[in-house]
């Protein structure tokens, strides 16, 4: 089967004053894939995500999803286009217990922003909030306040608020970012069994991540795409080596 384009940036730019955060990205996302965004701090990552999601505006280019032009859709219509975003902050809502949070993603998706009675029952809303809970092993915890949850938990429940969203593209930056170790292997499993039904855009710095999970990876620097490659050939390149990896990926 022909790999099918699920998103492209041509000439992505975005300033802030005199900073050029992002400089003219050409990119392409292929449905199905899991591609690893890497780079040194600063490098325009998080900046380049936030145009995708719409949090951000361009400065120039533009922005295809599924073969349409998205360059000046606001945040809430690309959400339910299918982009989801998960911050690389934790923006849960801390007072709301695990169950709501997720339950709010859900209805978005099942109501299209609409609240209840447009197209969504409180039980298909429950049930939704409730698989994504699951998936991400925090069913257990639905009754407690988000705001208590530690950190990386915190984390696991942004990214069920992403999956109650039913994404067809699920970004995520730093998602391990405050992990154990056995939970940043239970991410790796939870993240492929994810990219079975959606395509994932990952930043990310703990590099062993980024190589068990990605299928290709994209290096920024400076805002600009240094290198593009599977893994293996990122590991190899000898400019990524120099700018970002140190001589040992």
């Amino acid at each position: 089967m022909a790999a099918v384009t699920l998103l492209k940036t041509e000439g992505l730019r975005r300033r802030f004053g005199g900073l050029e955060a992002v400089g003219g990205v050409d990119f392409t996302l292929t449905a199905g894939e899991i591609r690893a965004v890497i780079g040194p701090n600063g490098a325009g990552k998080t900046t380049f995500v936030s145009l995708i999601s719409g949090r951000v505006a361009p400065t120039a280019g533009t922005i295809t999803f599924e073969g349409e032009d998205v360059t000046g859709l606001p945040e809430f219509k690309r959400v339910r286009r299918g982009i989801a975003y998960t911050f690389q902050i934790t923006s849960v809502f801390p007072k709301l217990t695990v169950f709501d949070n997720a339950a709010l993603a859900a209805q978005s998706a099942l109501t299209g922003g609409a609240g209840f009675g447009h197209g969504a029952t409180p039980a298909a809303i429950e049930a939704r909030a409730m698989e994504a809970l699951t998936r991400v092993d925090l069913a257990s915890r639905r009754e407690q306040a988000a705001g208590t949850l530690a950190y990386g938990h915190q984390r696991l429940l942004e990214v069920a608020m992403g999956l109650a969203l039913d994404p067809k593209l699920l970004i995520l930056d730093e998602p391990t970012q405050g992990l154990s170790d056995g939970e940043i292997e239970g991410f790796i499993a939870l993240t492929r069994t994810i990219a079975t039904h959606a395509t994932v855009l990952l930043i990310e710095h703990n590099m062993k991540v980024v190589m068990d999970l990605a299928d290709r990876i994209t290096v920024l620097d400076h805002g600009k795409v240094l290198a593009e490659g599977t893994p293996a050939e990122i590991r190899a390149n000898a400019a990524v080596q120099a700018a970002y990896l140190g001589g040992s990926a």
